[in-house]
């Protein structure tokens, strides 16, 4: 447990065989939501980017995308909106914490300069708070595309009972500000101080007997230039003892945001308080921005 982790790229059959089973203890559900060897390698073999965590010959994390093309201006010959489609990136449940997920992001990133593409993208839960602080906070992505539903009734163990809404970033590899994020080379703003440059909080929680955060009945709406937005700080604990109170919270945080990106703001940041008694967790939007990461 306590060696050196190796990040590397796979391409060897018996190494993608782990792929397979590593979904099987990062996910479970049913098989037919695992992506097989031979898809794995098939997109491995041909500009596809398929990276392991090895903790001797153990895999034990993995990052996995392909080639697709920007839909925003389709338009475009497909060549001009090349970009890299990252599908999936899951660590084993024993090896969390360890920052692992930010290393394989790191190790994919730069493959795909390598191949000379600029942006990446790929969807996550926005109730996920600790994917927000990896997707946003520290890798430096961008959001303004909310896309409901996306996968419909998935059967896996985090997603079954639950429509799965899904927000896609847009991770602009070269850019000073994702360069920025992977260097720290900015500090972490407390919320004390995005509050101070005039974000205003449009759904603040409450808090039951039992502890679990509450959506606000009737949220503001988004004015100005900045706005905070909510989650839940531990949704699959919510998911897991009152479905009905995760439910509540899909459907307002997709009312929010698919308001506020047609509206023009996109998520920049992501926040997390460290000294209240009950940890919340906030998106930041910002307006106007829509090409920040180009």
């Amino acid at each position: 447990m306590n060696s050196e982790i190796l990040v590397r790229s796979v391409v060897a059959v018996d190494d993608v065989r782990q792929v397979e089973a590593l979904q099987r203890a990062i996910w479970g559900g049913d098989e037919t939501e695992i992506v097989p060897v031979h898809v794995l390698l098939t997109v491995a073999h041909n500009g596809g980017v398929l990276i392991g965590a090895f903790d001797g010959p153990r895999m034990v994390g993995f990052v996995f995308g392909f080639l697709g093309t920007d839909m925003k201006t389709p338009d475009r010959v497909a060549m001009a909106r090349l970009k890299h489609c990252s599908h999936q990136l899951g660590v084993h449940p024993d090896y969390r914490g360890r920052g692992l997920g930010l290393r394989l992001k790191t190790a994919q990133r730069e493959a795909i300069i390598q191949q000379g593409i600029q942006l990446a993208t790929w969807t996550y839960d926005p109730l996920m708070s600790r994917n927000a602080h990896l997707n946003i906070r520290r890798l430096g992505a961008i959001c303004g595309t909310y896309l409901r539903n996306l996968y419909g009734e998935l059967r896996d163990a985090l997603n079954r009972g639950l429509p799965t809404d899904r927000f896609q970033v847009e991770w602009w590899l070269n850019s000073s500000r994702v360069k920025n994020r992977l260097q720290e080379a900015r500090g972490s703003l407390r919320l004390e101080q995005i509050q101070a440059g005039g974000a205003k909080l449009i759904n603040p929680a409450t808090f039951d007997k039992q502890g679990m955060p509450r959506p606000v009945e009737n949220p503001d709406a988004l004015s100005g230039v900045f706005g905070l937005v909510e989650v839940p700080s531990d949704f699959l604990a919510i998911k897991n003892e009152d479905p009905e109170l995760a439910l509540a919270w899909r459907l307002q945080v997709r009312a929010i945001f698919e308001r506020a990106f047609t509206d023009g703001y996109i998520v920049t940041d992501f926040v997390q308080t460290v000294d209240d008694p009950n940890r919340r967790s906030y998106y930041l939007l910002s307006y106007g921005e829509a090409k920040l990461g180009a």
